[in-house]
């Protein structure tokens, strides 16, 4: 699952860029002035003890959150006022910590709730038949059916995704959000909670992902192993604040990343 020794980082074309972004919570500052930018078609990871400012960074990248100062752009645009659903239909997706699955429904039924951004006649019309509903709907399953190969679920597709083990979940997770097409897919947390088989399997599929479908990965893990083998660039933060940005290599050596991971386990 490791990057092919070839790949070169700090070179490509930037897709999304933040910009001096802040965000405070009543007197806490969850993020403070933190700068970085993900490269078309490469892996970003964002490291940190608990706290650091992870997930709320993700957060403003999506639109859940409005910086109170600074500013996100993907591909050039300005994005840091959309609405979520708004930075979705630009291509942008988002997997959660805490799985968001619709448990009661199949495989393939959430995968192409995942397809909605993308339809043009809706939800409702597409699933009645009509017309050139009808036929986008059969375009759209075309397209959850190459997702459910991909990510080899094909035995599953009618079964009810709460009745799926964890690591299946999370896998159908990934399907969703992949559902939307997305040119930057933002990934909090994927491997929380799985064995080193699940991870394993996780890992490929977000390189796959990656180098073969060309989608930029911005993604937020908490096992350094997995990290350090499949990013291109990583960036720590500590506190809210970036303490460091480099290659995987760069990082693990930074005299300040060292001291923020063992004030943490010392914590701990």
């Amino acid at each position: 699952m490791t990057r092919p020794s070839g790949a070169v980082a700090g070179e490509g074309v930037v897709q999304l860029a933040v910009e001096n972004v802040g965000k405070s919570f009543g007197g806490v500052r969850a993020v403070e002035d933190v700068s970085c930018v993900a490269e078309k078609g490469k892996v970003l990871s964002i490291i940190g003890p608990n706290g650091a400012g992870k997930t709320s960074l993700l957060n403003m990248i999506s639109g859940f959150y409005k910086p109170d100062h600074g500013r996100i752009t993907l591909d050039g645009r300005d994005i840091t006022s959309y609405a979520p659903n708004r930075v979705a239909a630009l291509g942008i997706a988002r997997t959660f910590q805490n799985i968001a699955l619709f448990r009661g429904m199949t495989v393939l039924d959430n995968l192409m709730l995942g397809r909605h951004v993308r339809m043009r006649y809706g939800v409702l019309s597409a699933f009645l038949y009509w017309g050139r509903a009808q036929r986008e709907e059969v375009e759209h399953r075309e397209r959850v059916e190459d997702i459910i190969e991909f990510l080899k679920l094909q035995d599953l597709r009618k079964q009810p995704t709460g009745a799926l083990a964890y690591g299946l979940q999370k896998r159908v997770e990934l399907g969703r959000a992949l559902a939307l097409d997305p040119q930057v897919l933002l990934l909090d947390e994927p491997m929380g909670g799985m064995n080193q088989e699940e991870k394993e399997d996780m890992a490929r599929y977000i390189l796959d992902v990656s180098e073969e479908r060309g989608t930029t990965i911005i993604l937020i893990e908490h096992d350094m192993g997995v990290v350090m083998d499949i990013s291109d660039r990583v960036v720590v933060l500590d506190r809210g604040r970036r303490i460091a940005e480099g290659t995987p290599d760069e990082v693990q050596r930074d005299p300040e990343v060292i001291k923020a991971y063992l004030g943490a386990q010392k914590a701990a």
